[in-house]
């Protein structure tokens, strides 16, 4: 599958304090929206989600319950890399309305049970880089 980008996903009940360690860490900066914040490292490249989660309950280490992380991987080609997750083990959680849309994400499990979100048309770098130096 090819990619053309990786982002962490951390869940937070509080978006402005987990972003803005993480863009202290990185040495870089945050672009926030309401229940969503991109964390961006020195080099402006988008490193870290903060997705907005009010019931967030800190993971009781090592345990790790419930989930507290997730990987979105974001593609071209929708279909492809939906086949190609299949089989190689991985179960569709939650199917987007329609694969044809201009963008939208899949939600998965890897065979271990670890969800990952497949998105496809978001931000290009270039769009990214232009929202993100606004």
């Amino acid at each position: 599958m090819e990619t053309v980008r990786q982002v962490i996903v951390f869940d937070a009940a509080d978006l402005r304090a987990e972003s803005t360690f993480w863009a202290g860490i990185l040495g870089g900066r945050v672009v926030e929206d309401d229940e969503w914040h991109s964390v961006l490292d020195a080099s402006g490249e988008w490193r870290i989600g903060v997705q907005l989660a009010p019931g967030h309950v800190q993971p009781g280490w090592p345990d790790g319950t419930p989930q507290q992380i997730h990987l979105d991987l974001h593609v071209d080609d929708p279909r492809a890399a939906h086949e190609e997750a299949i089989a190689l083990g991985a179960r569709l959680l939650r199917a987007a309305a329609d694969l044809d849309t201009d963008e939208g994400h899949q939600v998965y499990a890897d065979p271990a049970g670890h969800p990952f979100c497949i998105g496809w048309g978001h931000p290009s770098r270039e769009a990214l880089a232009e929202r993100f130096t606004r």
